[in-house]
């Protein structure tokens, strides 16, 4: 392989980022302000209805990380990696369909739910396959180039959805109608964009199969904790992921609900955030190309702090121009620090335990986002005012980037 192309192999893993991020594009822009006029429709107040938000995605990242470590160790089993990563697709897409049924807003936050819990259970999988596909030396690119082409291959589906939800009469349709369109057509792209990885996808690094394989999988976790103790450096980098990527999430998922309870309008919402996805594909690529030169934990340094600024502006956007701002400083960072964060963490694991390792990580991730998610819940109920629920986000960031500098630090001494 030609160095700095992509293998089939690498391509194949990246189509994934492509297809999975349709569903998050739609779940943080479009669903928020759908679900907005759903609650609306039921005399939900605005403080209310960022409340119900924030605790649904905080139920469906909780979801994950309870069940999350578990089947990610049972994973690491030769035959199994696959099979998982296929079941937790797929509930991702049925469920993303099935919100295209009319149904009041406590159902669809409930299949919401559903929905998120197989989408974030996928990407145990799916970035554990990482140590599979790529060698080492090309883990930044790759994970980059994943973020990279999801940003702006998810623009495809939503672009198409985004005419019939914002024209949806000049169709002869109604609102609902349009977000039916929306649903199906965001859950085939993920479908097909997850094809050619299943058909060619092989487990490289595994155990041997066990008797009682659950308990054989629960005994190995249950060591693999214990051994953490031992294993400083990824230890010290979970907790800090745990808190600055806890931030970063937050920020997606309720980006649109805060603008939304803010009374800003919600097609320019729309749009400032599909402008955050195509800032994100060159600044996530600019960030691969650069971990080739600088070391990856100074990068994901610089993008910490830059998001403790971007939380920190946000306290007081109350003006359209303001999100558009923001949603530009989001895309410049957002791929860049979680795809480094994938592939930093991939090559400081054994390679043979990245789904037991995996499924720890999404705690310290995508399962630790609910506490960034509740805590802006509860703040905007308690004060009846979405702003002051964000100042809380810098405070993590803060946290999070002294824990990594102690890990990166301990890492690039080992």
């Amino acid at each position: 392989m030609e160095k700095g192309r992509l293998s089939k192999t690498e391509r194949d893993w990246i189509l994934y980022d492509v297809g999975n991020s349709a569903f998050i594009l739609l779940a943080s822009t479009i669903i928020p302000i759908y679900f907005n006029s759903l609650a609306d429709a039921a005399g939900i107040s605005e403080a209310d209805y960022v409340a119900y938000w924030g605790y649904a995605a905080s139920a469906a990242t909780l979801c994950v990380a309870v069940i999350g470590p578990l089947l990610g160790t049972v994973a690491d089993t030769r035959g199994y990696k696959k099979p998982l990563f296929t079941i937790f697709m797929l509930l991702g897409v049925l469920g993303c369909a099935a919100l295209s049924a009319p149904m009041p807003w406590f159902l669809f936050l409930a299949v919401f739910v559903v929905a998120k819990v197989g989408y974030s259970s996928s990407l145990i999988f799916y970035d554990a396959m990482l140590t599979d596909v790529t060698e080492p030396e090309r883990m930044d690119q790759v994970s980059s180039h994943g973020y990279a082409w999801g940003y702006i291959g998810s623009c495809i589906p939503f672009l198409v959805s985004l005419v019939f939800v914002l024209f949806y009469g000049s169709f002869g349709i109604s609102m609902t109608g349009a977000m039916g369109i929306a649903f199906c057509l965001t859950g085939v792209w993920w479908l097909l964009m997850t094809i050619p990885l299943l058909k060619h996808y092989r487990q490289r690094y595994c155990a041997e199969p066990e008797s009682h394989i659950f308990r054989g999988s629960f005994g190995r976790l249950a060591q693999g904790i214990r051994d953490l103790k031992e294993h400083k450096k990824i230890f010290l980098f979970l907790a800090a992921f745990f808190f600055y990527i806890d931030g970063v999430y937050t920020i997606i998922d309720m980006a649109t609900a805060y603008g939304s309870a803010l009374g800003l309008d919600s097609q320019g919402l729309l749009l400032a955030l599909l402008v955050t996805q195509i800032v994100a594909f060159p600044f996530a690529l600019a960030f691969g190309k650069a971990a080739k030169r600088f070391p990856a934990g100074s990068l994901i340094k610089v993008c910490i702090l830059a998001y403790t600024g971007i939380a920190l502006y946000a306290i007081q956007l109350d003006r359209q121009w303001e999100f558009w701002v923001l949603a530009v400083c989001v895309g410049m960072f957002q791929g860049a620090i979680q795809a480094l964060s994938r592939s930093y963490f991939a090559k400081i694991v054994p390679a043979e335990k990245s789904g037991e390792f995996f499924g720890i990580f999404d705690i310290c991730g995508k399962g630790a986002a609910f506490l960034g998610t509740a805590l802006v819940g509860l703040i905007s109920q308690i004060t009846g005012s979405p702003s002051a629920g964000v100042g809380v986000l810098a405070v993590m960031f803060l946290v999070g980037f002294a824990i990594f500098w102690k890990a990166d630090r301990l890492n690039s001494l080992s």
